[in-house]
């Protein structure tokens, strides 16, 4: 049955609907337009017209499939940052078992040199995060690279997960990837629950990451060039 009998969404939105049921029961991007047409009850002009080519449904597909993941995430900037970067693992990994086959499009095909856009708006509330917890005195390594190392076990522990058969599938795996992740960027003894930052003196690393974060956000009464060069100073300091 066409699905423009089961909606009333307009033209795009059948396409786009009915080509994540049909990557779905394939699995992969073998996707034939005509297919894609009949069940959304277009023309196959309407689907060059919205998306330019096959390759422009499927990327419409992944980014709305990844949009929906994002603004679910989207939480209060008063809780705690480590948590609310735990709670943000975990919601990557579930989206990712919960829907492997946008998840396989999105990371499985890939380009040397070339990085992901689709993804960008997750990976920019990871570092807004990480920005928070450096000004508390949290890292040891700026919020850039510590969003860049957590980014990467995120994505390799859910790949991992979804190649997994369901009855050797590991439920601890991807928390012992996280913390163990979570302690390599974060300051000493700060990695563990629980464990705030006035609970141990500042190290010299954390204290200069902190301090960079905090001119990052606000430079106020520094000129240009008086920032470039405390930031240099910073980055000197939180690299030793």
């Amino acid at each position: 049955m066409p699905l423009a009998t089961k909606s009333n969404a307009n033209a795009r939105d059948r396409l786009l609907l009915a080509a994540a049921e049909l990557l779905t029961e394939s699995g992969d991007q073998t996707l034939s337009t005509r297919a894609v047409c009949k069940l959304a009850g277009v023309q196959a002009p309407t689907l060059y017209h919205h998306f330019g080519s096959k390759r422009g449904l499927i990327d419409a597909v992944i980014n709305y499939g990844f949009t929906q993941y994002v603004e679910s995430a989207q939480g209060s900037g008063a809780e705690d940052p480590l948590e609310s970067i735990r709670r943000g693992w975990d919601r990557h990994v579930h989206f990712g078992l919960e829907h492997p086959t946008f998840y396989a499009l999105l990371y499985g095909q890939i380009e040397p040199g070339k990085p992901c856009a689709i993804t960008a708006p997750a990976q920019a509330m990871l570092e807004a995060l990480l920005s928070v917890a450096a000004q508390q005195g949290l890292l040891r390594v700026s919020p850039t690279d510590a969003a860049a190392q957590l980014l990467a076990a995120n994505v390799g522990v859910t790949l991992s997960l979804i190649t997994q058969p369901p009855d050797a599938l590991d439920p601890t795996l991807s928390e012992r990837v996280r913390e163990a992740a979570l302690a390599g960027v974060l300051a000493e003894s700060r990695h563990a629950r629980g464990n705030r930052p006035t609970q141990a003196p500042w190290s010299r690393t954390a204290a200069a990451v902190a301090l960079r974060a905090q001119l990052q956000a606000d430079a106020t009464g520094l000129s240009r060039g008086e920032a470039a060069l405390l930031g240099e100073l910073l980055d000197r300091l939180s690299a030793s």
